[in-house]
């Protein structure tokens, strides 16, 4: 066994030594660490201006299908709009060809219709019956059948040739 026996105490070291003595052992380490760091930091650099880069054509290209798709698109919107309002007018049509035919169905042949204005719900009808009493049959079946809200007869007069009348029928109920 060997043994090692120091007699003279150890120095004290002043503050330089230990500066010097850290920069020796320690701050290469930390240079080297500080180095590899800045070498990631660096290469992540690239990766994220490659990304940016990416990012950037991915934009581009996103606003050229845009730009493409523009008209398209607002072409589109006008043929739904086209669309919509032909449905509109058809359901229209239907229900004034539904109503105008109710009526026709339900008028008796004894009255003549002068004057016929058709609105979107309303009917109103200037004739001459020849018999009171199927005028009165045909204002009654109106009523009954209750296929307009509002069966309104009014300024029945007599004439030579019948009895002249205004009918008003107004919202139709479409069934």
């Amino acid at each position: 066994m060997k043994y090692t026996i120091n007699l003279l105490p150890e120095k004290e070291q002043n503050l330089y030594d230990k500066i010097i003595y850290f920069s020796l052992n320690y701050l290469r380490y930390i240079i080297v660490i500080t180095q590899l760091i800045v070498i990631i930091v660096f290469f992540y650099r690239f990766q994220i201006d490659q990304l940016i880069i990416d990012l950037k054509d991915e934009i581009q290209q996103k606003k050229e299908i845009i730009r493409i798709a523009r008209p398209l698109f607002e072409e589109a919107t006008i043929i739904n709009q086209k669309i919509n309002e032909s449905e509109r007018l058809l359901n229209s049509q239907n229900n004034l060809n539904k109503m105008f035919s109710y009526f026709i169905s339900v008028m008796p042949e004894t009255v003549y219709l002068n004057k016929l204005e058709i609105n979107d719900k309303d009917i109103k009808v200037e004739g001459l019956a020849y018999n009171i009493g199927h005028l009165q049959a045909f204002y009654n079946l109106l009523r009954k059948e209750n296929q307009f809200k509002i069966v309104d007869l009014n300024n029945i007069k007599k004439e030579v040739d019948g009895y002249s009348f205004v009918l008003n029928l107004m919202q139709f109920n479409q069934q």
